[in-house]
């Protein structure tokens, strides 16, 4: 459907680009002009009538109509009129008025009364950058069966938008459920399609047949179902002609380092890259690269030599990688690409490229979204999910308050006594009267004067990475901020209490609580709060599946915006919910596999 000049003009007003978005802007109100004779107290209603009387003052007019239609007549009142309104109304004249009509004691008023000239339809009014009639015009010319059919929606949605926008009944001044399900779902489809428009096919710089079963038969543990399926994804798209873009996203301790490494042995001979957010991070994937991999491997930090990397099948680095002469390489990975700003993943890929060729792209997360945002993120990313563990991990959540402190001290000394570690987490580094939590500076102290081998850290520490890797191997307590939510592997760690836990969200809370119990080792998550009861708290502490968190932190706050690659809370969509409507994102995206 072509647009004329003027027409993309009014879309370019509205702030649209197609006419699905059109259609969506649906009326504010409706306003009755049919005719009918029967009077309606405390309703808006048409009158057919004379004008009998005039009489202007300073703030009113006041008119007498004779109602033709009810055979009535009525006082009518224009409180604080407009210049044009004072010569609107004249003796003798006969018309069609619109106003608010109401009967006292036998005298019938109609308030704020004004011609109107489309009769016996139901007309609606619009809230947008236009005049209400030239917004209705342009809906009328172009939101028709005809055109979005062609859009690409399907019957029953054409027929619930147009019975909003051309209604033949006045409808109810709540969405029912089958005009909200119609929303939702034009709603999602012009999302999805917006998002289908933003992904571009490149040709792959290596296009190859792999396998990986060779390698998994080697390995001291069988992966789970889930690790094999992301890793058959990944040997699909390395095969193709066209390079992938895949997003895998684990659960905590879901084991996606052996589907990174995994890739890296189906891609050689050709040359791979790894970028990690944090030298603790790259250490520990270069770690277990050399343990379960027969290639080159090499470490790139701002502590590491500047040495010829074409030598090497495997480089692994952090955002250093970013100033070093790369070779080409035939996939780029990056993990915990959420750490990483677009441009620096841009950045990364294009130093491999070749030309117009581009290199795979994998990134890992391993902070689990919605299931729904999964389905969603697909129309422009393939994803994979991995939502089990290697293993079932073993541990007890629990909400305490200041009563249960004594308790609280017993545990950590059995723990330490056992040789295992407890991390306490709080909610600032300095002293701040607008919090009821006391900080690291404040707290340190008492643990310090009564615990040994205690370690303080936080996110704006320089040496934040030794201090972590000096508490894995001496010490007994570590202090700190959320700096540890994804990080360094601490095989002892078996307690993490996090104070003021209700300023956090689940998803971080969930991260934190993923940092214990890594090998096996029976663990504790403590979330101290002030509050008399949380309901949110409560409801974290029964659930153990990161993505089954994701879904719980959707209800409490709403979706950011997918498209902006912005997560702030709030949300960019007015009918459709992320938490509830998994079922219409299903429909949608099957319907434009069809279109």
């Amino acid at each position: 459907m072509e647009l004329t000049q003027e027409q993309e003009a009014k879309f370019k007003k509205l702030g649209i680009h197609s006419l699905a978005e059109l259609a969506l802007h649906i009326p504010s109100s409706y306003e009755d002009h049919r005719v009918t004779s029967t009077l309606v107290p405390q309703k808006y209603q048409v009158i057919d009538a004379t004008v009998q009387s005039v009489y202007r003052s300073a703030n009113s007019i006041q008119i007498t109509f004779f109602a033709h239609n009810f055979g009535h007549t009525l006082s009518g009142v224009i409180f604080k009129p407009q210049p044009y309104m004072l010569h609107a109304f004249h003796t003798g004249q006969r018309d069609y008025f619109y106003g608010f009509i109401d009967c006292k004691m036998g005298q019938c008023t109609i308030t704020m009364p004004r011609k109107v000239s489309h009769i016996g339809k139901i007309t609606p009014k619009y809230k947008s950058k236009l005049r209400n009639d030239t917004h209705a015009k342009l809906v009328q010319k172009l939101v028709t069966a005809e055109n979005l059919f062609q859009s690409g929606l399907k019957q029953e949605i054409v027929e619930a938008v147009l019975k909003l926008h051309f209604p033949s009944e006045l409808p109810p001044k709540e969405l029912n459920e089958t005009s909200l399900q119609a929303l939702k779902y034009l709603e999602l489809f012009i999302y999805l399609l917006q998002l289908r428009k933003k992904r571009r096919y490149f040709k792959t710089l290596v296009s190859k047949q792999s396998e990986y079963k060779t390698w998994t038969k080697k390995l001291p543990f069988e992966l789970t179902l889930e690790q094999q399926n992301a890793i058959e994804d990944i040997q699909k798209d390395f095969s193709k002609e066209v390079a992938a873009r895949r997003m895998i996203v684990g659960d905590v301790g879901s084991g996606k380092t052996m589907v990174i490494l995994a890739s890296a042995y189906m891609m050689h001979p050709y040359k791979s890259v790894l970028m990690a957010p944090t030298t603790i991070l790259a250490n520990q994937l270069y770690e277990e690269a050399q343990k379960y991999l027969d290639m080159q491997v090499a470490l790139v930090t701002n502590k590491t030599k500047k040495v010829d990397l074409s030598e090497y099948d495997f480089i692994i680095g952090t955002h250093a990688l970013l100033y070093r002469e790369l070779p080409e390489v035939g996939v780029v990975m990056v993990d915990e690409q959420h750490r990483f700003g677009t441009a620096q993943r841009n950045l990364l890929e294009k130093l491999v490229s070749s030309g117009n060729k581009k290199p795979h792209f994998l990134q890992f997360s391993a902070t689990p979204i919605p299931r729904t945002q999964a389905m969603i993120e697909s129309a422009h990313i393939d994803v994979s999910l991995i939502t089990s563990t290697p293993y079932k991990k073993d541990i007890d959540s629990q909400v305490i308050q200041k009563k249960d402190f004594k308790d609280l001290l017993e545990h950590i000394k059995e723990e330490i006594a056992q040789k295992n570690q407890v991390l306490l987490v709080y909610p600032l580094v300095e002293q701040s009267e607008a919090l009821e939590y006391q900080s690291i500076d404040e707290a340190r102290s008492y643990w310090e004067k009564n615990f040994e081998n205690v370690y303080v850290t936080h996110g704006k520490d320089k040496d934040k990475e030794q201090v972590l890797l000096d508490f894995r191997d001496n010490g007994d307590i570590l202090i700190a901020t959320t700096v540890v939510e994804v990080g360094i592997s601490l095989p002892r760690l078996s307690t993490v209490v996090i104070v003021g836990a209700e300023r956090l969200g689940l998803s971080t809370l969930h991260q934190l609580r993923g940092r214990v119990s890594r090998t096996g080792l029976k663990g504790y998550c403590f979330l101290y709060t002030n509050r008399q009861e949380s309901q949110r708290l409560e409801e974290f502490v029964k659930t153990t599946n990161g993505f089954d968190i994701a879904n719980l932190d959707l209800r409490y706050r709403k979706s950011g915006d997918l498209l902006k690659g912005e997560s702030q809370s709030g949300s960019q969509f007015k009918y459709f919910d992320f938490a509830l409507d998994e079922e219409i994102v299903s429909e949608v995206k099957s319907d434009l596999l069809k279109a």
